[in-house]
């Protein structure tokens, strides 16, 4: 788990293990999830595009309530089993979802364990 170092404390950890997962076949074992052979694959697999819609139904309120509340800081997280294929597209999504939909968010995107 990341530590926060925010002062609200809060947030969200999403867990992408049961997503298919590209690293498994040595033809995307050289690419992460920021590459487009990794998008190419994800793009087109059902369970993310419903993973990820999910986790924007769930974000959209709280950024909204954060906003209304003061909150200066939501700290979103995603695992899968290394770190560099579905976690990282994940959370690359995420943040240009969160920025096409909240102009006045910013977002700082890490990626803990990418190479």
């Amino acid at each position: 788990m990341p530590e926060d170092e925010t002062p609200n404390g809060g947030g969200f950890i999403f867990d992408c293990r049961f997503i298919l997962n590209p690293g498994r076949h040595p033809e995307f074992m050289p690419f992460t999830g920021k590459d487009k052979p990794v998008w190419d694959v994800l793009e087109s697999d059902k369970e993310m595009k419903q993973f990820l819609k999910n986790i924007f139904e769930i974000i959209d309120p709280a950024i909204k309530k954060y906003l209304s509340r003061g909150f200066t800081d939501l700290m979103v997280g995603f695992g899968c089993t290394g770190g560099q294929h579905r976690s990282v597209y994940a959370a690359e999504k995420l943040k240009s979802y969160i920025e096409q939909n909240f102009k006045d968010v910013a977002v700082t995107l890490r990626h803990l364990d990418l190479l």
